[in-house]
């Protein structure tokens, strides 16, 4: 028997394996947990993986590759640039902008970048880590973006660059930020970990700026456990994030190839002897950021189920605004920023003046219906904020407003019918 026939052999039995070690599971309203996110797979995933570890390929390859491709071609952008995590995808986006490769509009040390203190850490960890200095602005209540209308007021002498994300998958006000970015000849760094196939305009989010970002997190629309990726349309941002990516190196070989530009013995690079071999050249100071070959097949596979998983986040969030509009008099319910379609991460809620936050995230987690809160609040009331280089733009009423009073519930695909039934029913529960 070859090796091949064996391979077509596992496969099947691999089928097998899944339907057998994950069969689906009736959901018991009150036992049955409703998770705020989530993987989603069948055998497609499963095959994927054991393929690519029989492979033994370790580190990225083939699946990598052709991730790449699918990834940069669902965008409509040239370039896809696979890497560890969302979290490193969004470093390499605003390293990338510190290159001597960007001539006169290279970041430096000092220069700022607008954002918001609502929101992830790693978003503005980037900036801080490049030895930028974010500028601090609000957000709105009920989209839980950025005041857009503050953006022109947060402009100042060393402002170059703005890094915002498309909060819980609702893309911020792109034609705002957009237009004051080209007046003033600024970057634009998306970070749309939350929003993979939300649109604005008809537009793809992501497709706006000169960099945007994605996480493949169990949390996000599609996962490999671990994973992120960087897109743009520049060759030359696509080139930079390569080199950041791996090891700041100047070649630009493949992982496993040698001499693609058939010149590696032969050039002067810096005050290295001439000749000096091109694949331990470095032109940046980078990291090893790369992702698996084993994390990209499972990656491969998912992207099959891209467009299903949007229109179920789509269908769960339609549900839950329908379920529970006749209790706005307790909540403020989530809107999509005008002019957008959001591929919805959660489902985000800010209580009114009289409703406890505590008493009803203890009520729905009491009900096995899991809770989150917007993620860090307001950023700069943790302890490894204090002390930053930083600038604030207003008072962030709305930032510590959603610190204190706003949480989100799940709508990810793997919720059904039935669990956003169930939830609808229980919030109908909450005390006056």
């Amino acid at each position: 028997m070859t090796a091949d026939d064996l391979r077509r052999g596992i496969d099947v039995l691999v089928a097998h394996y899944h339907d057998a070690a994950f069969p689906v599971v009736k959901f018991v309203p009150g036992v049955t947990p409703v998770p705020v996110s989530g993987k989603v797979f069948d055998d497609d995933e499963i095959r994927a993986l054991v393929a690519s570890s029989l492979d033994f390929w370790l580190t990225a390859g083939r699946f990598a590759d052709q991730f790449e491709q699918d990834f940069a071609r669902w965008f409509g952008l040239r370039h896809a640039m696979l890497c560890n995590s969302g979290s490193s995808a969004n470093l390499l986006a605003m390293s990338a902008l510190t290159s001597p490769r960007m001539g006169d509009r290279r970041l430096r040390p000092g220069d700022e970048v607008i954002t918001v203190a609502a929101g992830f850490p790693t978003t503005v960890n980037a900036i801080l880590q490049n030895s930028l200095v974010p500028v601090f602005l609000d957000i709105e209540i009920s989209t839980y973006n950025v005041d857009a209308a503050q953006i022109e007021e947060a402009i100042g002498p060393r402002t170059r660059a703005i890094m915002l994300a498309h909060t819980l998958g609702n893309p911020f006000d792109l034609s705002t930020a957009m237009a004051i970015a080209k007046k003033h000849d600024l970057w634009v760094v998306e970070d749309t970990c939350d929003a993979l196939g939300s649109t604005y305009d008809g537009k793809l989010v992501g497709t706006f700026g000169d960099l945007a970002t994605c996480s493949f997190y169990p949390a996000h629309h599609i996962t490999a456990g671990e994973g992120g990726c960087v897109v743009t349309d520049a060759s030359v941002l696509k080139t930079v994030v390569e080199s950041f990516r791996d090891w700041g190196r100047d070649c630009w070989c493949a992982t496993g190839k040698d001499n693609t530009c058939g010149k590696r013995f032969d050039q002067k690079i810096g005050d290295l002897p001439l000749g000096y071999d091109h694949k331990y050249c470095y032109s940046h100071i980078g990291y090893n950021l790369k992702a698996t070959d084993m994390q990209a097949a499972v990656l491969v596979a998912q992207m099959k189920k891209l467009p299903g998983f949007i229109e179920r986040r789509k269908r769960n969030f339609v549900r839950l605004h329908e379920g529970l509009r006749d209790l706005e008099h307790l909540f403020v319910l989530p809107h999509a920023t005008p002019r957008s379609d959001p591929s919805w991460f959660g489902f985000p809620l800010t209580v009114r003046e009289d409703v406890n936050r505590r008493e009803v995230v203890r009520w729905l987690e009491g009900h096995k219906i899991a809770t989150r809160l917007l993620f860090g609040g307001n950023l700069l009331r943790h302890p490894a904020y204090k002390g930053i280089p930083k600038r604030v733009v207003g008072d962030l009423i709305n930032t510590d407003r959603a610190m204190r009073d706003t949480f989100w519930i799940g709508i990810y695909p793997g919720i059904t019918d039935a669990m956003v039934d169930y939830v609808v029913d229980i919030f109908h529960g909450i005390k006056r």
